[in-house]
């Protein structure tokens, strides 16, 4: 019989660098409190402001321009499916559009927060 032969020591294999690692530096530079983290959480603020305010404005026009279609005689008396299509519009359309809007904004946001790391782990 053949003694077994003793195993190789494990290895560890990596395949990616850690996120934390970048997240720990971006956090150095916005504690000390420096210029540079300054200008650079205040570009992050105005970023996410801008897209919020967007999005807020699609939505208000979306919704807001609801009413001004109901005005039209054709559109106010029309059916479908047995059910006015004021009504459709308001219980069965705003839902989906409102959280599509909402998913959007989201992507959005983290994108602009990814963008951040990016530029505070250079």
């Amino acid at each position: 019989m053949t003694s077994p032969q003793p195993r190789p020591p494990r290895e560890r294999v990596v395949l990616a660098e850690r996120r934390g690692a970048r997240r720990v530096h971006t956090r150095m530079e916005v504690a000390e409190q420096t210029e540079i983290g300054a200008a650079m959480i205040g570009g992050l603020i105005r970023a996410q402001l801008g897209l919020a305010l967007r999005l807020a404005l699609v939505t208000v026009a979306a919704l807001g321009a609801l009413p001004l279609l109901f005005g039209i005689e054709s559109l106010a008396g029309a059916h479908v499916l047995g059910i006015r299509l004021p009504w459709l519009l308001l219980g069965v359309a705003a839902y989906p559009a409102l959280y599509v809007i909402g998913r959007l904004y989201v992507r959005l946001a983290e994108r602009n927060e990814h963008d951040f790391l990016e530029l505070a782990e250079d």
